[in-house]
């Protein structure tokens, strides 16, 4: 009919008739919603960048702008640390099969007029697994999250129940766990080692002392300043030695592994 709508996708109005607001990516979200109810053939996000990086390129230069990649990849990156998309927004994408787009809203001249390379700004398509992954590359991407810290309980009893011991009042006090990794000895014990955000550290680091007396654990070990690399992509399901291939590269450059997780 001629006519454009706009909606204020970061605002809404509650029952007594206040403004709200839904957080940062609350647009995204609302973008995507109403793709799917209108059947729309995708959704484009405009945004400060001009597409999703293999990496962020402030950080590694060489990174590479993704033509397209899979929800499941960007559930993925988004998940881990990238910060283009909010990662609500991937899953409703994905969950409804809208395939989404992530475009510059910067591709303009100086004098503000949008010019013919705007109109050929494609970005990067997110969406279904492609039939055809001939030519797909093994590693979609790598995203990082430098505020991860890591705390250790050593010499818990080996014995049904003791994760949920230490996890529960780490839960209880609404802190988000992200990796664990469990090592048994031969002593009958069993050193238990998990991350949290560096934010949580001070208040798990003391939630985690009281837990180590009540247990009857050894001792309680920490870190709060260690980074968490992750690399993503599906077609590490069909290659074999990309695991050892990042392990070496690391290993060439002198970082030490503290943890592994797949």
């Amino acid at each position: 009919a001629g006519k454009v709508l706009v909606v204020a996708g970061f605002q809404g109005v509650d029952a007594d008739g206040h403004t709200t607001t839904l957080g940062r990516g609350g647009s995204d979200t609302t973008g995507v919603a109403l793709a799917a109810a209108l059947k729309a053939d995708e959704c484009q996000i405009y945004t400060d960048v001009d597409g999703v990086y293999t990496t962020d390129p402030r950080v590694a230069p060489k990174a590479k702008k993704l033509d397209r990649i899979t929800f499941e990849e960007m559930l993925e990156m988004a998940s881990l640390g990238s910060k283009v998309l909010q990662i609500r927004a991937v899953e409703f994408a994905g969950k409804y099969q809208v395939p989404l787009r992530v475009l510059s809203s910067f591709d303009n001249d100086d004098d503000g007029a949008f010019d013919d390379n705007f109109k050929n700004n494609v970005g990067t398509l997110i969406t279904t697994e492609s039939e055809n992954t001939m030519e797909q590359p093994i590693i979609s991407g790598i995203a990082f999250n430098r505020d991860e810290a890591k705390l250790t309980i050593r010499g818990v009893p080996d014995q049904p129940g003791v994760a949920s011991r230490i996890l529960s009042p780490i839960g209880d006090a609404n802190i988000e766990i992200d990796m664990i990794v469990q090592n048994i000895a031969a002593d009958g014990t069993t050193d238990f080692t998990f991350t949290v955000n560096r934010t949580d550290f001070k208040k798990a680091l003391t939630l985690l002392e009281q837990i180590s007396k009540d247990i009857g654990a050894r001792q309680v070990v920490s870190d709060d300043s260690i980074v968490k690399v992750s690399i993503v992509g599906v077609g590490m399901r069909s290659h074999a030695g990309v695991a050892s291939k990042m392990f070496s590269t690391l290993a060439n450059e002198g970082i030490n592994i503290q943890m592994i997780s797949t």
